[in-house]
């Protein structure tokens, strides 16, 4: 009965999201820019956490420094929320003009060559368009029978909204319940399908889940190591997702390359090159990242054979 009442108040706001995707560019920018001056300007939402995020991160920044990136990190923020919707009707062929990825034979010949890959993202704009990936197989990949192209998610509590994020991102791959990823990967592997799989894993384990501990952004940080896990249990290619801001509605995406199987590496090894890579990521550009998390909330120790210093 709730869900059903929920599907009714909240169908016009898919009526009216579906319309906006419809909207030209010029027009999805005006409104990106009065969402921003009212989230930023007028409410301030989660402000204060994004400067203190900031302010802690990066000590030897000015308070004018903070501001700049404070500013054009809500710009950001509001242009992912309308680029995300546009996800609803943008055609293959601007989504390949709009996110291009430089070095596609990364995967290409990884799928044809049968080998598995395990690819880290973190919440670096645009993650969303990530997802469209799969348009860079070439004839030879895309002709490869039943690939498991996807990606992990965590359901969302309420089943409209979890119903309409799903429809976004299974538009370019296919989304596995983390629940059923490990099951899922392991079938794949067992019936011979090639593997590309991507995981955001920059967010604090869940409670109960210590993961790789490291200096991060000048805090003592917990990453995730699931995802490092079952790379090595799959014996797994692992690289990243390494995404660039060209401009307004335009990214330039990078896979930076790891190691070509993570049961042959260090125990942790992936997850902390994974960190150090997302790290200058976000130093190089840090109105990229999403600051609005209160990211370490829940404090962890440094260990001892970890490095005190920045």
């Amino acid at each position: 009965m709730k869900n059903r009442i929920q599907n009714i108040l909240l169908a016009p706001l898919g009526w009216m999201l579906h319309l906006l995707a419809f909207m030209p560019w010029w027009w999805i920018w005006l409104n990106s820019d009065v969402l921003y001056f009212l989230i930023y300007h007028v409410v301030g939402y989660r402000r204060k956490v994004v400067h203190q995020n900031l302010v802690e991160c990066f000590p030897e920044k000015s308070e004018e420094e903070i501001k700049r990136i404070e500013k054009q990190f809500y710009l950001n923020f509001t242009d992912y929320f309308f680029e995300t919707i546009k996800m609803l009707h943008i055609s293959e062929e601007e989504m390949k003009r709009r996110m291009v990825f430089t070095n596609p034979d990364y995967l290409n010949d990884s799928v044809c060559g049968g080998q598995n890959v395990m690819l880290y993202a973190s919440h670096y704009f645009n993650w969303e368009w990530m997802t469209s990936a799969s348009l860079c197989f070439n004839e030879e990949a895309a002709s490869v029978k039943n690939p498991l192209f996807g990606q992990a998610y965590h359901p969302l509590e309420n089943q409209w909204f979890d119903r309409f994020f799903l429809r976004l991102r299974s538009r370019f791959t296919q989304c596995v319940s983390s629940a059923e990823i490990l099951r899922t990967m392991l079938k794949a592997k067992l019936d011979k399908r090639p593997m590309v799989l991507g995981f955001l894993s920059d967010q604090h384990p869940l409670p109960g889940h210590n993961g790789y501990i490291c200096r991060f952004l000048n805090h003592p940080t917990a990453i995730i190591n699931g995802t490092e896990a079952i790379a090595r249990k799959l014996g797994m290619k692992v690289g990243y997702f390494h995404v660039r801001k060209i401009k307004r509605g335009y990214y330039e995406c990078t896979f930076d390359h790891f190691c070509d199987n993570a049961a042959e590496q260090p125990k942790d090894a992936a997850t902390a090159w994974y960190a150090q890579v997302l790290e200058q990521q976000i130093k190089d550009d840090p109105a990229g990242w999403l600051w609005t998390h209160k990211r370490w909330k829940r404090p962890v120790t440094l260990p001892e054979d970890q490095p005190q210093q920045q």
